[in-house]
């Protein structure tokens, strides 16, 4: 597995990689995350163009997996990953992680971010064993606060949510 910058012809395979990842959730009783789409092609351009587009690619050099983040009150805020199903519980998430801390560092941020709903095995509770904790409502940055503020208008407060902070 290599990480790397996604390139622009990929950005529709991104979208994919999405809609393949959600699809478990309709098993927890989830179906409108499962069909939500995937970001829009500009949008994916925009994090690819900002350089905060990243995939992990397989020994074909095809995208399994992707991250897109952008900085939030001097944290990188992860956006988004994504790990196509064919890919998990090989640590292929971890290593996307490690990338965008790495990427972090060399920009002086202090922090990766990232919000998450809490009772989906794949998310919080693994985030947590990744040295993620979460940040109570008092803690959250102006940023973060816009961060929740929109998913809550998108309907994503359908579920429990929260934010996590992992210090660099």
């Amino acid at each position: 597995m290599r990480i790397r910058p996604a390139a622009p012809a990929e950005l529709p395979a991104l979208q994919g990689i999405e809609r393949a990842a959600g699809a478990p959730f309709r098993d927890l009783g989830m179906p409108e995350i499962a069909d939500d789409e995937p970001p829009a092609l500009d949008v994916l351009e925009r994090y690819r163009a900002a350089g905060r587009c990243w995939v992990a690619a397989d020994d074909r050099d095809l995208p399994i997996a992707y991250l897109v983040a952008e900085p939030v009150d001097g944290a990188l805020h992860i956006e988004q990953v994504s790990v196509h199903p064919r890919a998990a519980r090989r640590g292929v998430g971890r290593v996307l992680l490690a990338h965008a801390a790495d990427r972090a560092r060399e920009e002086g941020l202090a922090a990766l971010t990232l919000t998450t709903f809490t009772e989906v095995p794949w998310n919080a509770p693994y985030y947590a064993r990744l040295g993620f904790r979460p940040l109570p409502e008092p803690d959250l940055t102006p940023g973060l606060r816009t961060v929740r503020t929109t998913e809550a208008e998108h309907g994503l407060d359908r579920w429990p949510r929260v934010c996590m902070r992992a210090a660099l």
